[in-house]
This record gives structure tokens, C-alpha cells and sequence, in this order.
């Protein structure tokens, strides 16, 4: 599946702002032949946006999650993407996939937060494998900071996912997460790992770019660079196939020690 990855921070305070954005590149996307799209975190409304994270928050089925299934629809290309949802009284950093007939496939909530700002604004989520199927993969959802955590995305592994999105806020100093452990993540769990991260400064936060794709080989299929890019990369099933009846990682694997 051909996957595009959307390296931007968009227009941070402005729904409508960033639902221009992503139409855009919905369009790009499509006529490139890719079947998915993937956002940052938080790029409905933007991340270093303070107290307005509580007030732009919107329910899983609310009016921006309907007007990105319209852009999906409209392009025919699926769309996952980071927002502030809001669920009765808390608000979680989330993630939501939408199929290319705007179906809502699968929701997220980010289960390790990231430093005093997400902790003061957000609940952490309590699911940590969260998996849709799309276009013959098994599709799962990080976000940012839990693709840090192995025990995440061995967990996706053994579920069997087959791609893993992970829609991302990183910064200075952390250029490391991407280069080296994405790829390192994706080889040792066997799977695709797209890194989908904002660009440039806001508020107080100066993201680094540098989103990839990394394949099963531990190799990247795409790198975006230190500006606001649209990159292409593909999740061969095929490939990925072949790779893990040649890689014996999880077979070799001895549960009963790691207790």
C-alpha cells in the first residue's frame, strides 16, 4: 500500500486552517496512487496551543473527525491523524484512522505522555493496542512517545500488525528517535513503521521533521527532511512475508524469562 506522510505542523489554533492543509494534501496524496495518508500528532488543532487544547477538543464523531471522513471520501484515500478528544470530562491525545469511504476505522488515545505539558492537558489512555485491517494490512496506532517504549511495539507484533502509524509531535534534542531507533522498531518487531512528526518552531518547542517509513529490513523507504514535505513510501505485504519467514525473531522468542 502506497502510504504518504504528511510532515507538517499546519496552522496551530485554526480547525479550519488545518482541514485546508490536510484536503490539500488528501489531493496530492490520491493522485499519487496512495491509499493512506498519515498527519502528525495533534494536527487538527496544532500541539503547542496551551489551554486551548481543552477548548478545541472534540468527541471521536464530532464535526472535524466528519469533515476529515468527507476529505477522505472525497479523495479516496484513507487519513489518520492527531487530535485532542474529548470524552466526558477528560481530554486525551488521540489518534483516529478513516477509511477512504469515511468510515472511522479505529480511535487511539496516547498511553505515555510526554513531559509537564501533557500531563497538565491530557488523561492518558489505558488501550495500548488499537488495530484496524485497510487494504489487506493489519494497520495499528502509536503515538509519538509509546513507539519509545519496546514493550509497545512488541505488543503490536504479537497482535499482528502489520503497519504501524505513529503520528508524532518531536523535538530538539531527540533527532535520534527517528533516524536510528524507528528503524531499529520496525526490524526487530518485524513490521513497517511510519514516523510522522510536525516541523519548525512552536511555542516553546522546535520540532525536528525527519519522518519515516522504515521497513521490516530495518531499512527507511523514505525520509522527509527538516521542512514541511509530503513523502511517499510503500508497505509491500509480499516483502514484509518473505521477511518474517527469513527473520526468527518472534519465533525464537522465550516468554516464560521475561516475566
Amino acid at each position: 500500500m502506497r502510504t504518504a506522510l504528511l510532515q507538517s505542523s499546519g496552522r496551530p489554533g485554526s480547525v479550519d486552517g488545518n482541514l485546508k492543509v490536510l484536503d490539500e494534501a488528501a489531493g496530492r496524496a490520491a493522485a499519487a496512487g496512495a491509499g493512506l495518508l498519515t498527519a502528525p500528532e495533534m494536527f487538527l488543532t496544532g500541539y503547542a496551543i496551551g489551554d486551548d487544547i481543552a477548548r478545541l477538543a472534540e468527541p471521536a464523531d464530532g464535526e472535524a473527525a466528519d469533515a476529515v471522513a468527507e476529505i477522505a471520501a472525497r479523495h479516496g484515500v484513507a487519513i489518520a491523524y492527531g487530535y485532542p478528544e474529548r470524552a466526558d470530562a477528560a481530554v486525551y491525545n488521540s489518534a483516529q484512522l478513516i477509511s477512504a469511504d469515511g468510515t472511522r476505522l479505529a480511535n487511539y488515545r496516547k498511553t505515555h505522555l510526554f513531559g509537564c505539558f501533557e500531563r497538565d492537558h491530557f488523561t492518558p489512555g489505558e488501550r495500548h493496542v488499537v488495530q484496524a485491517e485497510l487494504n489487506g494490512l493489519t494497520v495499528g496506532l502509536l503515538i509519538c512517545y509509546d513507539v519509545e517504549f519496546p514493550e509497545n511495539v512488541r505488543a503490536h507484533a504479537l497482535a499482528g500488525t502489520d503497519l504501524l502509524l505513529v503520528p508524532t509531535a518531536q523535538m530538539h534534542p531527540f533527532q535520534f528517535v527517528a533516524e536510528s531507533m524507528i528503524p531499529v522498531r520496525a526490524f526487530e518487531n518485524q513490521m513497517y513503521v511510519a514516523y510522522v512528526n510536525r516541523v519548525g518552531q512552536e511555542g516553546e518547542f522546535e520540532f525536528i521533521g525527519l519522518s519515516v517509513l522504515a521497513g521490516p529490513d530495518g531499512v527507511a523507504r523514505t525520509r522527509a527532511g527538516r521542512e514541511e514535505q509530503l513523502v511517499f513510501a510503500d508497505a509491500d505485504p509480499a516483502f514484509l512475508a518473505a521477511s518474517r519467514e527469513a527473520n526468527p525473531y518472534l519465533r525464537d522468542r522465550r516468554p516464560e524469562l521475561y516475566v
